[in-house]
């Protein structure tokens, strides 16, 4: 899009951007759950749907990934950005191209309004990533989740992600930023926009825990799920309580549970059978 506008278009950006993180959910769906994106990571650990300890080996990956693809981008489109810029790597102006590998703010947007649209884009994409993935509610058909989660993306970008580039993800900017850095566009990639580099990184981490927080709070809670199944098991029948446990020679305190006669205030009482230590005992007694 930056450097044709015959053979790129605001569609084709988020429509490559959709498929490309469907495709990453085909790829390592059932390794890792095609953790791709830091916040949805830390949105997960916060909430206890992933341990911690997890969490600096998923988002090295994630940077890693991140930054090996601003250099393959950067290899593979060197001659066009050179071509296109006349020579100059630059942050601003007509013939920008830093906003290639990373996002940047535009003029009619200030820090902490680009702040606030990347906490909501990123909620949004946590809330709807909790929906598709819930077995209890109303998920995608099994097979279908990857291309779900594209279109979500996809969705997000062609409404909302005018106004920050929706960045959505500290490990899709931060690190192409760091490459932008290395290879020449020069330390502008950082201060430009009021210091914009630090909002892709902070506002999604909290984006995504509040979108986390709202779907199980004011969703996945109210929706009906099976109560656990315990391995113990008390039926009331005819006044009487019949008491079924898989019977070992270390059993719970349930399963020792047998039935007796009526009280006089006429409620089932219980007492303790003995262990299978407790008659060894008494008939060695």
């Amino acid at each position: 899009m930056v450097l044709s506008k015959k053979h790129g278009s605001y569609l084709a950006v988020n429509l490559a951007f959709g498929f490309g993180v469907a495709m990453g959910v085909h790829v390592a769906g059932n390794i890792s759950g095609a953790h791709m994106n830091a916040a949805v990571t830390f949105a997960n650990c916060a909430l206890g749907r992933l341990p911690w300890r997890k969490f600096p080996v998923y988002v090295l990956g994630q940077f890693l990934g991140s930054f090996l693809a601003a250099a393959t981008i950067y290899t593979l489109f060197y001659t066009a950005i050179l071509h296109f810029s006349g020579g100059q790597l630059m942050v601003t102006g007509p013939v920008a191209t830093a906003g290639i590998f990373a996002t940047y703010l535009p003029d009619y947007m200030t820090l902490w309004r680009g702040f606030l649209n990347e906490v909501w884009l990123t909620g949004m994409l946590q809330l709807c990533l909790f929906a598709i993935t819930d077995k209890e509610n109303n998920p995608a058909l099994p097979g279908t989740q990857a291309l779900v989660i594209g279109i979500l993306v996809v969705t997000i970008g062609m409404s909302l992600g005018m106004n920050t580039g929706y960045a959505i993800n500290p490990s899709r900017d931060l690190p192409p930023r760091i490459f932008t850095f290395i290879a020449g566009w020069g330390k502008q990639v950082f201060s430009d926009g009021e210091n914009w580099w630090w909002v892709p990184v902070v506002a999604p981490l909290l984006g995504a825990y509040l979108g986390g927080i709202i779907y199980v709070v004011f969703i996945g809670s109210t929706i009906p799920r099976e109560p656990p199944k315990l391995e113990d098991s008390v039926a009331y029948e005819d006044n009487r309580i019949t008491v079924s446990s898989k019977m070992e020679p270390h059993t719970s305190m349930a399963s020792r549970l047998t039935p007796v006669s009526m009280n006089p205030d006429n409620r089932p009482s219980v007492r303790l059978a003995p262990t299978l230590q407790e008659s060894m005992a008494q008939e060695q007694f």
